[in-house]
């Protein structure tokens, strides 16, 4: 549960601090469309991080098969929502050429999913190629 309050305090602390930053700017269509993608994303990614609970670990780790909440449907909801929530960024600060962030992030999330993947079959076998088959990535 420190982990997770830890992980909590760092997102609300960076979302003050761009609350604070952003609130001279002004309010475009296209930073209205990307606050609009990253604010959810944020929360999801929140969600997500905090279901994970202690399961939840830089290097591949098998402590315990999280399926309930997000992860009942998406198997890495924490790459998908960081990777909404960047979009929405990159597209509030109008700068198109910055989504080439995505060509290294992307691809790094496939292979740490991929690199999860295997650590999580060899721990909980049939119990984690089940719940992979009725969820998306």
């Amino acid at each position: 549960m420190k982990l997770n309050l830890a992980t909590l305090a760092i997102i609300l602390v960076g979302a003050v601090l761009f609350i604070l930053n952003a609130s001279g700017m002004p309010w475009t269509t296209t930073r209205i469309i990307g606050l609009s993608t990253a604010a959810p994303a944020l929360l999801l990614l929140i969600v997500a991080r905090l279901q994970l609970g202690g399961a939840f670990s830089v290097e591949a780790k098998a402590t315990n098969l999280v399926t309930t909440g997000l992860y009942a449907r998406i198997r890495n909801p924490i790459y998908v929502f960081g990777a909404v929530f960047i979009a929405g960024l990159i597209i509030w600060t109008g700068i198109p050429w910055l989504l080439l962030i995505f060509v290294i992030l992307i691809p790094m999330q496939i292979l740490r999913s991929r690199k999860e993947a295997r650590v999580l079959e060899e721990k909980f076998g049939p119990a984690y190629v089940a719940w992979k088959q009725k969820t998306w990535f």
